[in-house]
């Protein structure tokens, strides 16, 4: 999952800069404040994308459809990686058998060996006392070395399976973990702006599915003048505003989330309220949309009028 920016910034055709140059000049002729700098509502764009690969057998989305956080939009098939599951399982459960039968065989040598034990110590009893013969002896510890090493290699055996069933155990998990991405939840709240595939199609992991964009806060990118922005402070609040229909201009509070640390030219299609000034700093403005009245791509004004630093978050 990425997330980017839908811009409003458009071609550079005439046709394009023009319409522009309108807009703005239209929503300063409906009011006699004039703005402090010009820009254009743009959207937090999350681009999503398939995680694994696979035929899609299911794509919910239209472009334009609203969808809510963590609902199940898209489906990868997993047929494949469910088999490879099983089989997985069934050498995990192999794995914990191999380990139980070896962990029984060392509980058996270990009272084998201790039952062996007694019987030496009370050999070399006996061959101290003279009644019992160095043969007797021998082959009494010999017993208890045998087992000795016999359990040591069934230990031996239950670290390995423990192990063999360990990185199964991991394996599956991580098949387990695949199988659970291929299905596609929505990450935010929003408007499917684009969708790129079809239910049917081979994807791959990576590829992405649609774009969505949570519209119920846009962006007023607008640029500021190098005098404007020493008063500006990230989390100050201000003032946007924009055609509200009916030659009407609407105003809504803004919060000022990021100015860019250096200035750049004036891009073509935006004014300043100093329109001598060659570089300007942009900066991004988080404006409230509930009302779905801002759309992207439409023109807003900033006002800093009154506009206090202090308020800085």
């Amino acid at each position: 999952m990425q997330t980017r920016l839908r811009s409003s910034t458009p071609p550079r055709s005439r046709a394009v800069l023009v319409s522009m140059a309108l807009g703005s000049a239209a929503l300063t002729a409906c009011d006699g404040e004039p703005p402090d700098a010009y820009g254009n509502f743009e959207s937090r764009e999350v681009m999503v994308a398939s995680q694994v690969t696979g035929p899609l057998v299911r794509f919910d989305l239209e472009e334009g459809d609203e969808v809510e956080v963590d609902a199940v939009v898209a489906q990868v098939d997993t047929v494949a990686l469910g088999l490879q599951a099983t089989e997985l399982a069934l050498q995990a459960q192999a794995a914990r058998t191999r380990a139980e039968e070896a962990r029984a065989q060392v509980r058996a040598l270990e009272a084998q060996l201790g039952t062996n034990r007694t019987d030496l110590e009370r050999t070399q009893r006996l061959f101290a006392q003279n009644a019992a013969t160095a043969g007797d002896l021998n082959r009494m510890e010999g017993a208890v070395t045998s087992l000795t090493e016999q359990i040591d290699g069934a230990r031996a055996r239950v670290r390995l399976a423990d192990q063999d069933g360990a990185i199964v155990a991991s394996r599956l998990e991580q098949l387990r973990d695949r199988i659970a991405r291929a299905t596609v939840h929505n990450p935010v709240r929003g408007t499917v702006l684009t969708t790129m595939v079809e239910a049917g199609e081979f994807v791959q992991a990576g590829r992405t599915l649609y774009a969505v964009a949570p519209l119920d806060t846009l962006i007023l990118r607008a640029y500021v003048s190098g005098g404007q922005v020493g008063s500006l402070r990230v989390g100050q609040e201000v003032t946007v505003q924009f055609d509200g229909g009916a030659g009407e201009l609407e105003r809504r509070p803004g919060r000022l989330t990021w100015i860019a640390s250096e200035a750049e030219f004036t891009p073509t299609p935006i004014q300043t309220r100093d329109e001598r000034v060659d570089q300007v700093y942009a900066v991004k403005v988080l404006v409230p949309n509930l009302d779905g009245t801002l759309k992207i791509g439409m023109p807003g004004e900033l006002l800093l009028t009154g506009a206090d630093p202090g308020g800085a978050s």
